[in-house]
């Protein structure tokens, strides 16, 4: 069996925990754990806002939340005998919930407080709390759908260099120069208010926290890539920039559609997490696994096969403008063309939405090579409604 090297109590924050974590990627937060290579652990996870949204029908929660405090991470673990250099490899050997904490949740951000996606269709804040049974979901909040969860870990992985950490802020501040009024920004850039930075105190924790970059979205390291397929199973091989590695994971979903469009995304919660480490020595270069992680995908997946299938293009949706091969456009536009197909079917867009960022959709690029227009789908799962989705001939 597993040992448990990182365990944390549901009825307080973070920073308030036994061994607390951290919310900021910097290569001088200390380690929680040591491990050894071959060697599998349990950690548990609070969920990614550090406990701010309860179970009810207020939303005033979402749309009121700290973003600055978000993606609390449970580690940093320490593996002996790793260097820069290598490839970690991380096996995902198992992942749940908790019993005591059967229920999860999906949002919509206001457009003034991180925004979504579709932010300029959907600017005000909106929640869904989903109930977990076994390995089925159910929501109060978004009726008449059912669906099977793939449970995988949103935020996994390493700290950077130094010297990667300044580039990821370099070239973050020179995106945001662009248009630093923008809302919501264009990145977040490091920010020292409501830092997490495990037990770092006194100078060392005031640098790290005007240094540390935001655990928002994906880098080299890994981190916040939100990979439904990513679960028990799984193996990551992640570039090693520091001695030691120090693994990171948090952020948990019950189950996520791709893309994680709704950004409050997929069905958030607290849970714990198996994992299994080892090494590649020199594997970075062996094997030019240099900039970003890889990973093989493990055999556990919903068992869905039949689908109703959005295309969308790369036409801009508001003014008609010609985008050249823009697969964002392109996936936006499905995502728009599904909502608008299921208010058909008596969901509001904002259930249509959040339904889209919780079930086990599947987007695609399909095509983008054809100049000018990229094309994106959208593929919904038949079986999660309880009526027939498919539109009847006359």
């Amino acid at each position: 069996m597993s040992k448990k090297i990182f365990e944390i109590d549901l009825s307080k924050k973070m920073h308030e925990q036994k061994h607390p974590g951290h919310n900021r990627w910097h290569p001088d937060i200390p380690a929680a754990f040591s491990v050894e290579l071959g060697e599998s652990f349990k950690m548990e996870c609070l969920d990614w806002t550090d406990g701010q949204i309860s179970n009810d029908d207020d939303p005033s929660d979402i749309e009121k939340v700290n973003l600055k405090r978000v993606h609390v991470l449970s580690g940093p673990v320490h593996v002996n005998g790793v260097e820069p250099g290598d490839l970690l490899v991380v096996d995902i050997l198992d992942i749940g919930t908790f019993s005591s904490h059967e229920w999860g949740f999906n949002g919509i951000f206001a457009k003034e407080n991180g925004g979504s996606f579709l932010v300029e269709h959907y600017p005000e804040a909106a929640k869904s709390i989903w109930d977990f049974e076994g390995i089925y979901a159910t929501s109060r909040h978004v009726p008449n759908v059912k669906f099977a969860g793939i449970i995988h870990p949103g935020l996994i992985g390493v700290a950077p260099s130094q010297e990667l950490l300044d580039e990821w802020n370099r070239r973050e501040q020179k995106l945001v120069d662009k248009d630093p009024k923008r809302v919501p920004p264009l990145a977040n850039l490091p920010d020292a208010d409501s830092t997490v930075l495990g037990t770092l105190k006194g100078e060392d924790y005031d640098r790290v926290a005007k240094e540390g970059a935001r655990t928002v979205p994906p880098r080299e390291n890994g981190g916040n890539c939100d990979i439904k397929n990513l679960s028990k199973g799984s193996r990551v091989y992640f570039p090693v920039f520091v001695e030691g590695a120090k693994l990171s994971v948090g952020d948990l979903h019950f189950s996520q559609g791709d893309g994680e469009i709704t950004f409050c995304g997929g069905i958030e919660m607290p849970g714990w997490i198996e994992l299994k480490v080892n090494v590649i020595k020199g594997g970075m270069k062996k094997h030019k696994i240099e900039k970003n992680p890889a990973f093989q995908p493990g055999p556990v997946m919903p068992h869905y096969n039949e689908y109703l299938v959005f295309q969308g293009i790369s036409v801009n949706e508001f003014n008609g403008t010609q985008e050249y091969l823009d697969a964002n456009t392109a996936y936006r536009n499905a995502c728009l063309n599904a909502i608008e197909y299921l208010k058909t079917l008596g969901f509001t867009g904002e259930q249509a939405y959040m339904l889209l960022g919780s079930a086990p959709v599947q987007g695609h690029v399909a095509g983008i090579v054809d100049i000018p227009n990229a094309c994106c789908t959208l593929s919904l799962p038949k079986e999660i409604f309880d009526q027939s989705i498919i539109p009847e001939l006359d």
